[in-house]
Order: C-alpha cells, then sequence, then structure tokens
C-alpha cells in the first residue's frame, strides 16, 4: 500500500463524516482563500460599524428641515450619484487596477463620514451641505458595489462563485438589521455626530484589507477570458462558448486611449448581445420593480394590520421580516451553493418570491404576512447569489467592470423604482374607490392588498415569460469544477527493503497538499 493510497482513504473518510451536516450549514469554503477572507471578515465589521449612516444622515436631515421631503431628497441626490458612479467606475475598472480603485473608494467613503462628523461638531445645521456629503456617498458607495462586483471572480474559483456571494448578502443584509438597530440604541448615548465617526473607523478594516489584496491589473488587451486573472482558470469557468465570448470581449474591451463614454457604450453593447445575461438581469428587475412592496408597508400596517398612524411595531416587523429570511437563508447556504443548475434556480427562485408576494396581499393576520415575507427573503437569497454569480461567471474579465457597473444599477435602481409605481397605484386606487380600507375581517381585496397582489402575478407570469421566450435561461448549467488528472497507470517497481516501512506508514501531515492550498497557490495570492 502506498502512502498515496492512505492519504486517498484518509480523505476520503474525513470529508465523507460530515457531509450531511455541511448541506444544512453555512458554505464556508470561500473562506479558505486568505484575501477572499480578510474581504469578508472587513465587510461584517462595517456592516455593522459602518452602516450607522443610513439612520444619521436622514434623521439629521429632518432633525435640521422638519420635512420628509428633505430625505427624499437626499435619497434622490444619493441614487443619482450611484448611477454616475456605476457607470464611470465601471469602465475604470475595465482598465485600471481594479485594488486601486477599491482603495481610492473606501477612502473617499471614510472621508465622507469623517468631514458629516466635522459637520456635525460644527453645529450641523447646513442642509446643502449635507445634500453635497450625501452625493459624495452615492459616488463612492457606487464605485464600492461595482468594483467589488469585479474583483471577487478574480479572487475565488468559479465553483465557489454561489457560496462568496451568499456570505457576501448575509453579512450585507445581516448588517441592514442589526446595524439600524445599534444605531438607534447609540444615538442617545454618544449622539448622532459621533456615529458618522465610528462608520469612518469601521471603514478603516475595509481599506486594510484591499491593501493587503495583490494587485489587480487589466487583463491583457486581447480580452481573452482567464489571461491575468488572479485566480486562474478555475476563477473564469463558465457556460460552453467561453471562447466566443473571449473573442466579443476583445472586440469591446477597448484599450487605455478609448473614452470612457465609448467603454461604457461598448460594455452595454457586449451586455445586450449575451441572451442569457439579458434575461438574467431582466428577471431580476421584474422581481424587485413588481415584487418589492415595502413602500406600502406603514399603510399596510395601519389598514389591515391595526398599526398605528404614525407607525409602530407592526410597521417595524414587517420591514425586518424580508432580511430575517435572507439571513437564516444566508446561515444555510450549504443547502443550495452546490447546484449546477443555476438559471434555472434564478427563475424558480424569482416565479418563487412572487408567489410570496402573493400571500402577503392576501394575508389578513400579521403573522401569515411576517412569514410569506421571511420565505420571501429566503428565495430571494438564492436569486440573489446565482444571480450575481451567472453575471461574473459568465462575463469575460475585460468587460467585468462595466457590466457590474449595469448591474448596479439595475440592484439599486429596481427598488426605486418599485417604491414609485407602488406608491402611485395605492394613491390611485384610494381617489378612484369609496370603499373602506380598514376591515381587514371583512376579506375584501384592496388597497395595499390588491396592490401588492397584483405584483406578486405581474413578477410571475413575467418571469414565466421571459423563461419561455430565452430558453438559454432555464437550460444554463455551471460547468464542473476542474479536477486534478489521474496518472497514468504503470508498473509498480518491487519495494526495497529498507523503504516498505516509509512506504506503508501514514503520510505525515506536511506532505499532504490540501485543495484549498492548492487554490490559494494558482491564485497567487499574499
Amino acid at each position: 500500500m502506498s502512502a498515496t493510497t492512505v492519504r486517498q482513504r484518509r480523505s476520503v473518510t474525513r470529508s465523507s463524516r460530515p457531509a450531511s451536516v455541511r448541506a444544512f450549514s453555512l458554505d464556508w469554503r470561500p473562506l479558505a482563500i486568505p484575501a477572499f477572507r480578510r474581504m469578508w471578515a472587513a465587510s461584517v465589521i462595517c456592516a455593522v460599524g459602518g452602516s450607522f449612516s443610513v439612520v444619521a444622515v436622514p434623521t439629521q436631515l429632518f432633525t435640521v428641515t422638519g420635512s420628509s421631503s428633505a430625505v427624499g431628497a437626499a435619497a434622490g441626490v444619493s441614487f443619482a450619484a450611484l448611477v454616475v458612479a456605476a457607470v464611470w467606475s465601471g469602465a475604470r475598472a475595465d482598465v485600471m487596477d481594479r485594488r486601486t480603485i477599491l482603495l481610492a473608494a473606501h477612502l473617499g467613503l471614510a472621508l465622507t463620514y469623517t468631514a458629516l462628523w466635522l459637520h456635525a461638531v460644527l453645529g450641523g445645521r447646513s442642509v446643502p451641505v449635507l445634500l453635497v456629503a450625501v452625493a459624495f456617498q452615492g459616488l463612492t458607495y457606487g464605485t464600492v458595489m461595482t468594483t467589488t462586483g469585479a474583483v471577487v471572480p478574480r479572487l475565488v474559483p468559479a465553483e465557489l462563485l454561489p457560496a462568496a456571494n451568499s456570505l457576501s448578502s448575509l453579512v450585507r443584509y445581516g448588517g441592514s438589521v442589526v446595524g439600524p438597530m445599534l444605531a438607534g440604541v447609540l444615538v442617545p448615548v454618544v449622539g448622532l455626530g459621533t456615529l458618522y465617526l465610528f462608520d469612518a473607523v469601521a471603514l478603516l478594516a475595509v481599506v486594510w484589507a484591499v491593501v493587503m489584496l495583490p494587485p489587480l491589473p487589466p487583463p491583457p488587451a486581447t480580452g481573452m477570458a482567464g489571461k491575468g486573472a488572479v485566480a486562474g482558470k478555475g476563477s473564469m469557468a463558465g457556460a460552453a462558448g467561453n471562447g466566443d465570448r473571449a473573442g466579443k470581449a476583445g472586440a469591446v474591451s477597448g484599450g487605455r486611449g478609448t473614452s470612457a463614454a465609448a467603454r461604457m457604450l461598448a460594455g452595454f453593447r457586449h451586455l445586450a448581445a449575451d441572451r442569457l445575461l439579458v434575461a438574467v438581469l431582466a428577471v431580476d428587475l421584474a422581481a424587485m420593480v413588481f415584487g418589492m412592496p415595502s413602500a406600502l408597508f406603514p399603510e399596510l400596517a395601519r389598514d389591515v394590520f391595526g398599526g398605528a398612524a404614525g407607525g409602530g411595531p407592526e410597521t417595524g416587523l414587517l420591514y425586518a421580516a424580508y432580511p430575517a429570511g435572507v439571513v437564516v437563508a444566508g446561515l444555510l447556504s450549504g443547502t443550495f451553493t452546490r447546484a449546477r443548475r443555476h438559471g434555472a434556480l434564478v427563475a424558480g427562485a424569482a416565479v418563487a418570491w412572487g408567489i410570496t408576494v402573493v400571500l402577503v396581499g392576501l394575508a389578513a393576520e400579521l403573522w401569515i404576512a411576517l412569514a410569506a415575507l421571511a420565505l420571501g427573503g429566503a428565495v430571494n437569497c438564492v436569486l440573489s447569489a446565482f444571480r450575481t454569480t451567472i453575471t461574473q461567471a459568465r462575463t469575460d474579465d475585460a468587460v467585468r467592470g462595466r457590466v457590474q457597473g449595469a448591474l448596479t444599477i439595475v440592484l439599486n435602481g429596481g427598488p426605486q423604482i418599485a417604491n414609485l409605481l407602488h406608491g402611485f397605484a395605492s394613491v390611485h386606487l384610494h381617489d378612484s374607490t369609496s370603499v373602506p380600507l380598514h376591515d381587514a375581517a371583512a376579506g375584501m381585496l384592496d388597497g395595499p392588498r390588491l396592490v401588492i397582489c397584483v405584483g406578486g402575478l405581474l413578477t410571475v407570469i413575467t418571469v414565466a415569460a421571459i423563461t419561455w421566450a430565452i430558453p438559454e435561461l432555464r437550460r444554463y448549467t455551471a460547468p464542473a469544477p476542474p479536477t486534478a488528472p489521474a496518472p497514468a497507470p504503470g508498473p509498480e517497481p518491487a519495494p526495497r527493503p529498507e523503504t516498505v516501512a516509509a512506504r506503508t506508514s501514514p503520510a505525515r501531515p506536511d506532505d499532504r497538499v490540501s485543495s484549498a492550498a492548492a487554490s490559494r497557490a494558482r491564485a497567487g495570492r499574499r
């Protein structure tokens, strides 16, 4: 028996025992990669300690002006700045070192929070200063989102992208729950302005993680997928036809001398030419625009579930149920991240989301609505993980920055459009009907409930139509993870007496090269 045989048997025994447990737990595999592990750990700190401005900025604006219109104007300014940043940074990320862009964006965001802290210390009564700071916040945050989406596939092999994206969703939504709650507790203790300082300090952890990344230069001018990628061939594995897409990427990638506008247009042309990417973005946009009823939660809480007119526990629970479902699904990511039928999972999760939205509209009891929203958050975690994975693995590195910029706009613009549509539809129903809206016990489907149900049905119908019209979506299957080729069989020489003991003894731990170590070596990480 050779030492190789011993190693193989030990590996099988070690991996087979906890397999059933891993299938129902958090998929930690991407954290074996040091660069991703550092960025993820830093994002955990920033998701909680760096999200206080989500509460501080609107609170300060409302305190200064006494008007919610100022809060709405700030949201519009932030979104407009984010769109500009997503388009610009996506184009720059395809011709510049992405680590440099990411470092500059995080430093800019930290400086913005520092300026907001100084403004609060000096009195914090200037609305123009606050709006300018909000614009800078949108610019830097949009750059961070876009560039991070283009960096992760350079750090993580393709087969681990679903797990990596699930880990990121877990942190993002977990922070969206814990961060604002903690901010609400800290405001009366340390004051509103100090929250900005906490955000700036928390961002230092992310700055350190970015500094520790290896250089991430743009790919060669040929635009071939995988060349120059830090993660090697595994990180650029996609569906069949990568070679054809690489040629297309080379045609649209542009050089350093190409104008930013030309690069952006070339990136959008590349995106529009790929039917699978168009289908993925269309499904995600339909799920958010038609099926995201968060703008109606205050009205739903008051008119259906008997909440207070000015907001109360019912409203808070409705807003918290969706991210809670995302967090639970993220903690159980091992149940879906190893699947390979990514396209079918995207379409199925979007349809399931539409059904849960219909259940929310039909619910006459608060606990039913909360359960449906939590279930919707769970299926949306699956949708988000595989939507991002397809766009990352399917897109060639030469145009990945611009495609991520388009994805950033969709992800942030979709909920904004949803708020407008749901709010307009609800107001129109109020103006066109004289039926009382406060009798939930009567089972009447009117007001916000009707709008929510129609949105859920539109989601299901639209996603089904997209899936039928673009069959590439339901047929898309991620390639199998690469495996090391087996050595060619050959006659084994007769053992010499002095080496029999060495060959039959167990392999030493330092003789083993784990797959994680091989991935790290292949990725060239620090």
